[in-house]
């Protein structure tokens, strides 16, 4: 079984199916977010066509969502999603955080109790704020936003449900009442939200581990193995090396002609979405100064493998990518990254320039 090019046709890379974002949201359970313009590419690249205002018009649209439902991260999640997550996965979060904003911050419970007030009235009535304005309202109140208070406030009002982030004003990110921004949020009982998430994870993911699901949702390893216990019914089960991975029962077969190539945005559910990501990151290349974890930098994937990271420059209708491959990219392989930037240009709406600088990175860094 090669584990990364199922994992590439189950997250709807290499085999894109969708037509909305929505539905790519939903398929995946969340997208991570917080560098935002990867995660409007996180979603496109999943589309059979889309192109960047067609993501950003869904947030607006309010059929996804932009919030914090799990280890204190930002995601997209589906309108529809929204509440379940947030009460299924947030209250872990929260707890863990409580006495460190204490401490570092000052920020107890009256604060923030407060702070949800002050915000409420604020917001009530379908208004949208941008974060200074936010921090202005709670200011007003008597709490303090200063050194950084504003933003933990924020992120804790997001992860109570009081919170998301609305549509964008201009350049910048405004919030709104969740209750107002997604009215028809469903809410579920904890184990049906266990059972859902897990099916969610391994459907989208697989094959994963238990333990890639117990990093990826944030929950305890006794939460996360019950809900795999009610999912398994509509899951497969694969055991390699003595590993036990869950799967979609229905995974298509891959065929894909090789080399196969796609841009992926830094933050990736294909890579970020595992606790072992060795499947598709090779640790030789981990000391190299491009390598950042194989997450933090966008990543150039052939194969089903990450051999590389890459850099744009966008100016007016002209898109520039830069490779830093791992190692020397055969012709077939550079041909197939330069389809992918053209992928990736007919999302920005950018004609794409030659490829620049696809030399790799210096080899004596290996270990």
């Amino acid at each position: 079984m090669d584990i990364a090019r199922l994992r590439l046709h189950n997250q709807r890379i290499a085999w894109a199916t969708f037509e909305t974002p929505s539905d790519v949201v939903a398929w995946l359970g969340s997208v991570q977010a917080q560098d935002y313009l990867g995660a409007l590419w996180a979603v496109g690249l999943r589309m059979r066509s889309a192109v960047e205002a067609d993501v950003e018009q869904a947030l607006a649209n309010r059929t996804i969502i932009r919030t914090w439902p799990m280890r204190g991260t930002l995601h997209f999640v589906a309108a529809a999603d929204v509440r379940w997550m947030l009460e299924l996965l947030t209250p872990r979060v929260v707890a863990n955080n409580a006495q460190r904003l204490l401490r570092q911050f000052g920020l107890d419970e009256a604060a923030f109790a407060r702070s949800k007030d002050l915000v409420a009235r604020a917001l009530q009535g379908g208004k949208q704020m941008t974060r200074n304005a936010m921090y202005e309202a709670i200011e007003a109140g008597g709490v303090s936003t200063a050194d950084q208070r504003g933003l933990h406030i924020l992120g804790r009002l997001a992860q109570d449900g009081v919170i998301c982030f609305g549509a964008r004003e201009g350049k910048q990110q405004t919030f709104a009442l969740l209750d107002e921004w997604a009215p028809k949020a469903k809410r579920m009982g904890r184990d049906e939200s266990l059972a859902e998430l897990a099916k969610r994870y391994f459907t989208s993911r697989g094959p994963a581990t238990l333990q890639d699901f117990t990093w990826w949702s944030g929950l305890t390893a006794a939460d996360a193995t019950a809900g795999l216990e009610m999912a398994k019914r509509s899951l497969a089960q694969e055991t390699i090396n003595g590993q036990t991975y869950w799967l979609a029962s229905s995974t298509p077969a891959t065929k894909d002609s090789s080399p196969t190539a796609h841009l992926l945005p830094a933050y990736d559910e294909y890579t970020v979405a595992y606790k072992d990501r060795s499947a598709a990151l090779n640790p030789k290349y981990s000391k190299l100064p491009n390598y950042g974890h194989g997450i933090f930098n966008p990543t150039i994937v052939v194969d089903g493998q990450v051999v590389g990271t890459w850099k744009r420059t966008l100016k007016k209708n002209t898109l520039a990518i830069s490779p830093s491959p791992f190692a020397k990219l055969k012709r077939a392989e550079t041909l197939a990254i330069t389809e992918a930037a053209n992928r990736y240009g007919k999302f920005l709406d950018a004609s794409v320039l030659p490829l620049n600088n696809s030399r790799p990175e210096s080899r004596t860094r290996i270990s």
